[in-house]
């Protein structure tokens, strides 16, 4: 994997607070934005994520959803009644992304498909002239993740992630009292992600549903039978789809113990866990729990993924709670803070405050301008990276030595071939983008 020369230390600090090519063409679109210039946005996969980007963008001022795109048809046309419905007109669809990615109209597209689709989905659109909006997480491994980057700062567009905490104001507060040493001396981040997972059986194999193109919406995995085990949610339990629970919602949380922190990419993983409940047909682990080591820097990162019937952890069951030598801080959810000082755990500062994210993407659209990001590229990466390494930890069963800086596995090769997958032509995410 080759490495860009890239100054992750100078972007985590400029970035710390947040506020701050397979038959598809390079398209540069004609006209330079302005502060009154519509946006005409495409979404792409529109059965679950992708109902809140529709939502999100329609309702932003001279922002156009122009066309909706999903692999199945049934899907597609139901969304398409919806949008008609709701907003008075009629709205394009189409079911392959390369088709949206040829119209010289559309400005940006917002990508919510399943996990294995986003790296090249977002890659192919940057190719194409497009701003991205992709969904967590922003790649389905490290490798991935890396051409990302690559991908949109050689074709110079706008990519945001899509986790929205970073565009709370609470949770911007919070940060800059970390900065600030509210807490003291920061050195621990714990991340939570108890969600409701239940069985959900082995309905193996079965034909193909109407209006569902089965071979795009496995694009760049490896070919398998249908089964409604993976359409249309279950996916996320499957290493050719998905990333476990740790790589859905926990992308939420490994960002925001990394931008808390202040950290990069860790130097030892260790990640155990398994599935002690259901006799279903999941792939990944039911119950994980990760340790990323710091030794430079004296910290920590754990992460924890509880399936079913848990406690909460200071009134947290999705979120972070940060460790200082002078208190420490709760955040709940993706806008919610809470402090405690001292031995006596003394209230602190608090707040609860959302924001608007897919307005901070269209800011930054119009103004062409990445600084304006909240959720910008290699945070997108690293982020999900942080999630691929506890799953390699996990799969191989032993603590890894990783390099943060050519990202790779020290001395061992198993590791290294987990970085990357085999991809399937023609959906093959290029070494060179």
């Amino acid at each position: 994997m080759k490495h860009i020369p890239f100054s992750r230390r100078k972007f985590l600090k400029t970035a710390a607070l947040g506020t701050a090519a397979v038959g598809i063409p390079t398209i540069i679109p004609a006209h330079a934005f302005g502060a009154n210039d519509r946006v005409r946005v495409a979404v792409i996969g529109v059965n679950g994520r992708g109902k809140d980007h529709i939502s999100g963008f329609s309702k932003l001022e001279n922002v156009e959803v122009a066309t909706l795109c999903d692999v199945d048809n049934v899907v597609l046309q139901e969304r398409a009644a919806d949008f008609e419905k709701n907003h008075k007109k009629k709205v394009k669809t189409e079911q392959d992304l390369r088709k949206v990615y040829e119209d010289k109209d559309i400005d940006a597209v917002s990508i919510a498909t399943p996990n294995h689709w986003h790296a090249l989905a977002a890659i192919w659109a940057c190719q194409a002239g497009k701003d991205v909006y992709v969904e967590k997480p922003a790649c389905h491994n490290i490798y991935e993740g890396r051409k990302l980057v690559e991908a949109a700062t050689k074709y110079n567009r706008i990519v945001q992630h899509g986790v929205q905490l970073r565009s709370s104001v609470a949770i911007q507060e919070a940060i800059k009292h970390l900065r600030d040493g509210l807490i003291g001396n920061v050195y621990m981040a714990r991340a939570l992600i108890f969600k409701w997972r239940p069985d959900i059986g082995n309905q193996g194999p079965s034909a193909v549903p109407a209006g569902l193109n089965w071979d795009l919406w496995q694009g760049p995995a490896q070919a398998r039978e249908f089964s409604k085990n993976y359409v249309h949610y279950n996916w996320h339990w499957f290493w050719e789809y998905g990333n476990g629970d740790i790589g859905n919602q926990g992308i939420h949380e490994t960002d925001l113990a990394m931008w808390g922190l202040n950290v990069g990419l860790p130097e030892e993983i260790t990640s155990t866990g398994g599935k002690f409940l259901w006799n279903d047909c999941k792939e990944t682990p039911e119950t994980l729990t990760s340790s990323y080591i710091y030794p430079k820097q004296k910290k920590i990162i754990e992460v924890e993924v509880r399936p079913w019937m848990t406690n909460k952890e200071d009134g947290v069951e999705v979120g972070n709670l940060f460790y200082g030598d002078k208190g420490y801080m709760v955040i709940n959810g993706y806008n919610d803070y809470k402090t405690y000082l001292g031995r006596e755990r003394t209230p602190g500062p608090a707040r609860k405050e959302g924001g608007d994210h897919y307005k901070n993407f269209v800011d930054a659209v119009r103004a062409q301008d990445k600084k304006l990001l909240n959720g910008p590229v290699e945070t997108a990466h690293m982020a999900a990276s942080l999630a691929h390494l506890g799953n390699i930890s996990y799969r191989l069963g032993r603590t890894l030595k990783f390099d943060p800086e050519k990202e790779t596995f020290i001395g061992d090769k198993q590791a290294n071939t987990m970085l990357t997958r085999k991809y399937r032509a023609p959906f093959v995410v290029p070494d060179k983008v």
